[in-house]
């Protein structure tokens, strides 16, 4: 046998891997959520489940884990990978179409739910430190479970999909700050505690900026070159890199590598590889977060249940009636229906994964006490593991209570059959004068939006608009899109529009299309998807600006008009010659390797 083989590690290991690969078939056969199946598995052949009957029986060795140590590297490896993977998720766009959800709504719920949770176990006799890090810990949700179950019913488009993923995003967004407060907290020193504050924080600023500012500097030349290869396996050994390096950085300021992976994760979302690298590491995304429940459920304590059940289900209904009328309250102060607020609080009111991330680095570094730690960690492993029935349950209320309300007639009317009209995608401001300048030089308009109201509304004042979604192909069809001439699409949601130019190049690849963009980055987006155009707001403000300016300076108009056709000819060409040399680009990058 070869010496320094770690029997029990590689063991435990595959042990790991295994069940895996029961839990989820089992979990899709009946219907659980494949979150709270990891959770139950890792707490039934965890340490405190079968593991503990190791001693007596070994043979149970081969089938449990009895030393959670063992597995450690591949839970941290999940933890880290959670947080990428949120980063990556997250974007300026998505965080801007939400800002009042999100920066509103959310922030009250983290704020009140964390101050109120905090006092609560300040009149329990926790110390102040201790108090604020478990009731920080304790406002936050699961992220996993919540979204899971709401796309699985189609429900993400609701209001009551929109708050909670507000809300939660919001938190996901809080656990920076949290992770570096409990990282400065365990670093105290027996100096003086404003010195030593501050000499971490300055820590943690000095790395977070290292990796920005180097990350903003060498990411897109490093994926440049290795899309250049067209080698899925360097492509991904590049994003393992950029991983861990950023986690090792992080590591050296005394920060979590999870942060650090955090923050690899939201610069790689802003550059022109995001959707690449989503493409290559979706085969490892399920398997990867269900170690990391598969690992989180290893340190729930049944014992705690069993020798504390009292005060284990009281925590449960406190934590459960806590948050639920805070996140309730919050709902109903930003204009949220009665029926949409109490869905929401149900959802919100069990704890969350990032519980156990900030916790469990709480107890790594000392700062909460382990047998106060372990209690609240049983507590939000048991409201987790509630939150299905509860969800269902809150969806059965919402139904009784929300009856159906009246169609508006005027929604189910599509256009006649028309030939070479433009359509023009979001009547709004823009659209509406987008729509009468073309109905000026005589041409056909079929205008059309997703705002139902909207829509009312302009129909009621005589404009013909028409409901529907633009990205749905069957819509398009209805619409005329096999006799259009072009399509002008003038909404502003990013996302919206990569999927409505993907659907129209599919259904005619011929056809002209013109885009509202953002910005050049966004406009040279466009440009890869195939519009034939795309207008950038902020190049169009600023070559509006130099023609009012020049002839307000008494410049002639003609030389002047003149200049600004040939800038923005240049501004076009640039970008579409960007466009077309990134899109070769990251076509190399997820081709199959040879």
């Amino acid at each position: 046998m070869a010496t320094g083989f770690d029997i029990p590690t590689y063991g435990d290991a595959l042990v790991v891997l295994g069940t895996a690969g029961i839990v989820v078939p089992l979990a899709r056969r009946f219907g659980w959520s494949p979150v709270v199946a990891y959770l139950i598995a890792g707490a039934v052949v965890g340490p405190y489940g079968l593991g503990s009957l190791a001693a007596l029986y070994p043979w149970m060795a081969y089938i449990s884990i009895s030393d959670g140590k063992n597995v450690g590297n591949i839970a941290e490896f999940g933890v880290i990978f959670l947080l990428f993977l949120i980063g990556l998720e997250l974007s300026y766009e998505r965080l801007i179409s939400m800002r009042r959800l999100v920066f509103g709504l959310g922030s009250l719920q983290i704020i009140v739910s964390a101050l109120t949770l905090s006092g609560v176990l300040l009149l329990l006799g926790l110390s102040p430190s201790v108090a604020v890090v478990i009731g920080s810990c304790l406002s936050l949700s699961s992220t996993a479970i919540i979204i899971e179950l709401l796309s699985q019913q189609g429900r993400m488009a609701t209001a009551t999909g929109r708050a909670s993923f507000a809300i939660l995003l919001a938190q996901d967004l809080s656990i920076v700050p949290l992770l570096i407060f409990i990282t400065i907290l365990g670093s105290r020193s027996g100096g003086s505690v404003t010195i030593t504050v501050l000499l971490a924080l300055a820590q943690a600023v000095l790395a977070i900026a290292v990796i920005v500012i180097v990350g903003r500097l060498l990411l897109r030349p490093l994926f440049r070159l290795v899309a250049g290869a067209a080698s899925s396996d360097l492509f991904i050994a590049a994003i393992l890199f950029v991983i861990v390096a950023t986690g090792v950085i992080a590591a050296l300021a005394n920060l979590s590598m999870a942060l650090g992976a955090f923050i690899a994760g939201l610069l790689l979302a802003e550059t022109e590889y995001r959707r690449a690298i989503e493409t290559l590491i979706k085969p490892f995304k399920g398997l990867l977060l269900g170690i990391f429940f598969f690992t989180v459920g290893m340190g729930i304590d049944g014992r705690v249940v069993v020798h504390a059940p009292v005060m284990t289900a009281l925590g449960i209904a406190a934590l459960f009636a806590i948050k639920g009328v805070i996140a309730f309250g919050a709902a109903r102060s930003f204009r949220l229906s009665r029926v949409v607020a109490l869905e929401v609080a149900l959802l919100l009111a069990a704890g969350g994964e990032f519980a156990f991330v900030g916790l469990g680095l709480a107890l790594s570094l000392d700062v909460v006490p382990a047998e106060t730690g372990h209690f609240a960690l049983a507590v939000t492993s048991l409201t987790m593991l509630l939150l299905p029935a509860i969800a269902t349950l809150a969806r059965r209320l919402s139904q009784r209570v929300d009856a159906p309300r009246p169609v508006d007639p005027a929604l189910s009317q599509m256009p006649g059959e028309r030939r070479h009209h433009a359509i023009v995608v979001g009547y709004g401001r823009v659209g509406k004068v987008v729509g009468d300048m073309l109905r000026r030089h005589g041409l056909e308009v079929t205008a059309i939006d997703s705002d139902a109201r909207s829509v009312s509304d302009d129909r009621r004042r005589g404009h013909e608009v028409y409901f529907g979604d633009a990205s749905d192909p069957q819509f398009l069809e209805n619409c005329g899109i096999a006799d259009a001439s072009a399509v002008v699409i003038t909404i502003h949601s990013m996302a919206l529009i990569a999927r409505i130019v993907e659907g129209l190049r599919r259904l005619r690849p011929d056809l002209v299309i013109i885009s509202r963009a953002r910005d050049g980055d966004h406009a040279r987006q466009l440009y890869a998807l195939g519009v034939t155009d795309a207008v950038p707001e902020t190049i169009e403000a600023s070559l509006q600006l130099s023609e009012a300016a020049l002839v307000g300076l008494g410049k002639p108009m003609g030389p002047v008009i003149a200049s600004i056709h040939e800038r923005r000819d240049e501004f076009r060409k640039a970008l579409q010659e960007a466009a077309k040399t990134a899109g070769q680009a990251s076509s190399h990058a997820v081709k199959r390797k040879a």
